[in-house]
């Protein structure tokens, strides 16, 4: 299919408290669960497109050339509007185009969803988020909770490699 990774992760970029979850979530829980142990290949903001890089097209091409797009929604990310451009793409990608899949994670209770774009409204009332709840913070790796397995049914089929 011509793509090179299985997810693109769009996540909230900021020096908060609750961003540093998020930073550890996405640098650290997602590689470790979804890379390490379930053999998928993410893109991850500062890790796989680099400071320097034209940083609007280098996020169209890795976008373009992903299966998913997971979108870790925080009140941070709804709020800021630095980050409208990733979501912009993306939802464009995902609702136009669509040929990729978006897979919402609801990091923290949003509440009611008014505040968020109408293009992310849409796809959560077809599909929904995956909630990402208090208790997993206690097990964050085990890759066989319920938050994780909801996931991987959400992820393209791994491709075993000989």
């Amino acid at each position: 299919d011509g793509k090179i990774y299985d997810a693109y992760i769009i996540y909230p970029k900021s020096h908060t408290n609750e961003a540093n979850f998020v930073e550890y979530f996405v640098y650290q829980i997602m590689p470790d669960i979804l890379e390490n142990k379930c053999g998928y290949k993410l893109c991850i903001y500062g890790r796989d497109i680099y400071p320097g890089e034209d940083t609007a097209s280098a996020i169209e091409k890795r976008m373009q050339k992903s299966r998913r797009l997971i979108i870790l929604l925080t009140h941070h990310l709804i709020n800021c509007k630095e980050h409208a451009y990733d979501q912009h793409i993306a939802l464009y990608n995902a609702l136009i185009q669509n040929d990729t899949k978006v897979i919402l994670l609801e990091m923290e209770t949003i509440g009611t969803y008014e505040k968020l774009q109408e293009s992310l409204r849409f796809i959560i009332k077809q599909q929904g988020t995956i909630k990402w709840k208090e208790q997993h913070t206690v097990h964050p790796q085990s890759s066989n909770s319920k938050f994780w397995k909801q996931v991987r049914y959400h992820m393209p089929l791994t491709r075993k490699s000989s």
